[in-house]
């Protein structure tokens, strides 16, 4: 078998309402998810074991010891299929940055699965795989589908949304790293919202869904910005490039998104952004 590569692209949360914490201490939440068109680049050949090199820009940052998202994907694989083991070599081209909002372990470990499931002939299809996915954390099934979908209860409950079109977009990271468990600490501590689904757009024209998704709000917003001001420097500085239309952080940051009409127009307000601010992770992207 040849090698064998593909993308794990970055997850965005358009939107993210998120209600209080329940009796098994989760917190349900509602949001419309798209993926990007940049993200990390994850291959596999075949080896004497399974096993893990992780390189690239945010690479040296990422832990590839045996808790690592992939290995264990992997391994829960082989023992889903019956076969132990799988003797893989993955390798990992870290290009998204870590604690970023993105979804990058778990969007990682679905791109593994399926690269393992076909480097090893197994006749499992995506549903199977994202039970397995599941099991490694709550946005593991919809880091597994990578499509644009509906995303409630821990966030594996999904419905698929064909209709989402295409929306232009510049994603920015300030490089602070924006812990999960610290971010929903601190938006417990206040009075958390309601995990309420909108209804969907009448129009799903970009201009009307940009329009639209200005009416919804990402309720761990306020609660990461106060734990990490850079991220609302983030956020004001992005929403002040021409032709940003709408500025919001992702999942529970550190990064943040600006939607715009077009990709020619994120490109160019990325590269006016990184001559201001070199040492941020800046890249314009189709949200599909």
């Amino acid at each position: 078998m040849a090698d064998s590569a593909t993308l794990a692209p970055a997850k965005v949360n358009l939107f993210l309402h998120v209600g209080p914490l329940d009796a098994d201490g989760y917190h349900p939440l509602a949001s419309l998810v798209a993926f990007a068109d940049v993200g990390d680049r994850i291959s596999v050949k075949p080896a004497g074991g399974l096993s893990l090199a992780v390189t690239g820009p945010f690479g040296e940052a990422l832990a590839a010891g045996a808790d690592n998202l992939v290995l264990r994907a992997v391994r829960a694989l082989g023992e889903a299929a019956g076969i132990g083991e799988p003797a893989l070599a993955f390798t990992l081209d870290k290009r998204l940055p870590i604690a970023a909002g993105l979804g990058g372990g778990s969007s990682d470990a679905g791109a593994a699965l399926k690269l393992a499931r076909d480097a090893l002939g197994l006749s499992l299809d995506d549903d199977a795989l994202a039970d397995i996915a599941g099991r490694i954390g709550a946005d593991g099934p919809m880091c597994l589908h990578a499509r644009a979908a509906w995303a409630g209860g821990r966030g594996d409950r999904l419905r698929f949304e064909p209709a989402l079109p295409p929306l232009p977009a510049l994603l920015v990271n300030p490089g602070v790293p924006s812990p999960t468990g610290a971010v929903y600490g601190a938006y417990d501590a206040g009075l958390p919202a309601d995990a309420d689904f909108p209804p969907p757009p009448v129009d799903w024209s970009p201009a009307a869904v940009t329009g639209w998704l200005a009416r919804q709000r990402n309720d761990l917003e306020a609660s990461a910005v106060a734990l990490s001001p850079a991220i609302g420097e983030a956020l004001a500085t992005v929403r002040d490039l021409p032709g940003a239309r709408l500025t919001r952080m992702s999942g529970s940051g550190a990064t943040v998104f600006a939607l715009f009409d077009d990709l020619a127009s994120a490109r160019a307000a990325g590269s006016l952004l990184a001559n201001a601010r070199p040492e941020w992770w800046i890249a314009a992207a189709s949200l599909r």
